[in-house]
């Protein structure tokens, strides 16, 4: 009985400890104290996301990674694949069952599908790795830190691609906001003092990436045949192309040298924000690879007689920084409190349950099955537990961001990623407790 109590305080504690800096940020950012203000909080999420988190990548996966482990670690970014596609598939049965508004049934899946596999999987590590009698051995927080962060570079182009366009406003809601002269409420983002935190609150600077095509249906402009619309609201595909920087050949040329869907196909490609993953956090991450690889380099960098070690131990000090200052950001988005959604309570609770409860269970079957097809790593328990953690975080918060970017669902997704985040304690709790009980028995 004893060790069963040590085994429920040695995977609850690391989740109160979690909590309760969530709790310190909602209390500094909630409205009614403004003990911090909330450009505090929006700089804040800039230092983690331009140093605190590209300092913890850098210093624990360069360590960590070698040219045999990248080898073996094949199946982390595959695992992301594999737990968006299997969300992606809850959530179009959540569409099925749950009937939210047809504008919402592509926004239902993303919100489904696609979890936060880098910050909070990170602070969860950190936190575990932080308890005394946590069972992952002596590396456990360069390892888990390592594993988690290389599977960040996926979710990032995941984010950029598919996320990016299925975000996108749907057409009929598109045109019915066309009649009713309401366009510039759609295109025209707010402020940045105004901007709520949860739209800064993972990627800063989302904003800065807006173009002209970001808050229209442009896949289905180019796509799709529009019938009774004017040419203002969808303009000819050679106009879109030749504002996106085409080719300058006559028009007759080009449609001779290219078919009309591979045309089509490459201008989406060109108006794809895919430029944008070199960010801070993917170039720390490439560089750890790089540097991880080179015995030679690696050399210089890390170790106790490394000529460089200073300067890793410099950014391992600021990586210290960057899980209670991601729990401190979460606390002040949650702080912020819902908006009001048209979703429905019903599609609500769908995208809850999927994602929170059964997805964690498919997930416990898909790497249970990993493991007896032996493509994990062996007698590695942090390794299960990375994987397992990629199906049981809520949505990624930085849906948000993109679904400010692109002009669609942005209540929506304020308020499910705020009953998710919260509900989030008590599912996360429960499943990391099964966890611990599943790698002590393998």
């Amino acid at each position: 009985m004893k060790s069963e109590s040590e085994d429920l305080l040695s995977a609850v504690i690391p989740l109160m400890k979690l909590l309760t800096l969530t709790l310190i940020g909602l209390i500094l950012a909630h409205p009614k104290t403004q003990l911090v203000p909330r450009a505090t909080f929006k700089l804040l999420s800039k230092l983690v996301f331009a140093l605190f988190l590209p300092c913890l990548i850098f210093v624990h996966l360069g360590e960590s990674i070698t040219l045999g482990e990248l080898l073996l670690w094949w199946f982390v970014p595959l695992n992301v694949i594999l737990s968006t596609a299997i969300g992606c598939v809850l959530g179009y049965i959540v569409t099925l069952i749950c009937r939210p508004p047809p504008q919402f049934v592509r926004f239902t899946i993303v919100m489904t599908g696609f979890g936060n596999t880098g910050n909070l999987p990170i602070a969860i590590v950190g936190s575990v790795c932080h308890t005394e009698d946590h069972p992952f051995g002596p590396d456990c927080h360069r390892t888990g830190i390592a594993y988690v962060s290389f599977a960040q570079w996926v979710a990032v182009i995941l984010v950029y691609t598919l996320v990016y366009h299925m975000m996108e406003p749907p057409l009929e809601y598109y045109e019915i906001v066309s009649e009713n002269n309401e366009m510039e409420e759609v295109v025209v983002g707010s402020s940045n003092s105004n901007r709520p935190l949860l739209h800064d609150g993972e990627w800063p600077g989302m904003h800065d990436k807006e173009t002209e095509h970001s808050k229209t249906p442009f896949i289905a402009r180019v796509f799709a045949r529009v019938s009774g619309s004017s040419e203002a609201s969808f303009p000819d595909l050679d106009l879109i192309e030749e504002e996106g920087g085409g080719s300058s050949s006559p028009k007759s040329i080009r449609c001779l040298a290219e078919p009309k869907m591979v045309r089509r196909i490459r201008i989406v490609a060109e108006q794809t924000p895919i430029r944008h993953i070199l960010q801070p956090p993917t170039i720390a991450s490439l560089l750890a690879i790089v540097i991880g690889m080179v015995p030679m380099l690696k050399g210089f960098f890390f170790g106790d007689d490394a000529p460089l070690s200073f300067i890793t131990d410099s950014l391992d000090i600021l990586a210290g920084a960057m899980v209670p200052s991601v729990m401190l950001i979460l606390g002040g988005i949650l702080a912020e409190g819902p908006n009001d959604s048209a979703l429905g309570l019903r599609t609500t609770i769908g995208i809850t349950v999927a994602r929170l409860i059964v997805l964690p269970l498919i997930g416990i079957g898909v790497v249970a099955l990993a493991d007896k097809l032996n493509l994990l790593l062996r007698e590695d328990d942090m390794f299960r537990f990375v994987l397992l953690l990629q199906y049981t975080t809520p949505s990624a918060i930085l849906l948000g961001a993109i679904a400010s970017l692109r002009g669609y669902a942005v209540k929506e997704a304020s308020a499910i990623l705020f009953w998710q985040h919260v509900l989030a304690v008590v599912s996360l709790s429960v499943y990391v407790v099964v966890y611990f009980k599943l790698l002590t028995y393998v």
